[in-house]
């Protein structure tokens, strides 16, 4: 008999041997303190590592019910390798948080039951609101506020922080979103919230306390240039569709 789990976390993993453990363990112990055991999953989402990530990700699945290993040959991206393991997933309430625990796991009941309780689709961590704790070096703190800015003006977004690690999300509004998602790697997080409010969903967003991890894999520039060639590829993809907008003061063709 398949098990019939309220929450599904999943954990994107590249070539974290040296931390992956101690994220699942701290992981199940948050989840246990506001959850019994047998009501969640936690699906780790292994993107085609080169280091020994799939050989402990295998032995943690091994000694415990509740962990999976999804397993991928070949690096499908970040959010290529959400994308996959959430619709394995067998959870009413979709999670995701970056492995670094950059985001403070006291938050996690938060985001579960934003979703699971509050009658919200998606709920997301935020670093901009007046009451999150957060601090970057001026040079990271410079360009999310940028980014974040031109996805408000571009996207017609209503969110202040849209690339924060620590989302939540209904099944089915997920499920519905994702067709239509075509970035795989940093903007996937962008794009499922954007898109999610062009449907209609509700989206909310709360404070969190984080903090920056040193071994981030962004590439400040180079991401960043890709980032803002995505955000003007979905804004012409909603364009397109008609989900966003007109702004030019005319009427929209049909």
């Amino acid at each position: 008999m398949e098990p019939n789990y309220v929450v599904s976390v999943v954990l994107p993993a590249y070539n974290e041997e040296s931390t992956i453990e101690e994220t699942v363990e701290t992981t199940m112990r948050s989840l246990e303190s506001f959850m019994n055991g047998d009501t969640y999953e936690i699906v780790i989402a292994e993107d085609g590592c080169n280091d020994d990530t799939p050989q402990i990700a295998d032995g943690l699945s091994e000694t415990n019910d509740c962990i999976r290993h999804f397993h991928s040959d070949t690096r499908l991206g970040r959010g290529g390798a959400l994308n996959a393991a959430f619709r394995q997933c067998k959870g009413t309430t979709l999670v995701y948080f970056d492995t670094d625990l950059a985001t403070d796991m006291q938050h996690l009941e938060t985001l579960v039951e934003q979703v699971r309780s509050d009658g919200y689709d998606i709920a997301t961590g935020s670093r901009w609101l007046p009451a999150s704790q957060a601090e970057r070096p001026a040079d990271r703190q410079g360009a999310s506020w940028m980014y974040n800015q031109l996805v408000r003006l571009f996207l017609c977004s209503n969110l202040q922080d849209h690339q924060c690690g620590f989302k939540a999300f209904d099944r089915d509004a997920l499920l519905e979103v994702l067709p239509a998602v075509e970035n795989d790697h940093w903007f996937w997080d962008t794009e499922v919230l954007v898109r999610a409010q062009a449907r209609g969903f509700e989206v909310t967003e709360f404070p969190v306390e984080w903090t920056p991890k040193p071994d981030t894999k962004v590439d400040l520039i180079g991401d960043s240039s890709r980032m803002g060639k995505e955000i003007l590829r979905l804004w012409w993809d909603l364009r397109v569709e008609q989900r966003l907008p007109n702004t030019s003061g005319s009427p929209t063709q049909p």
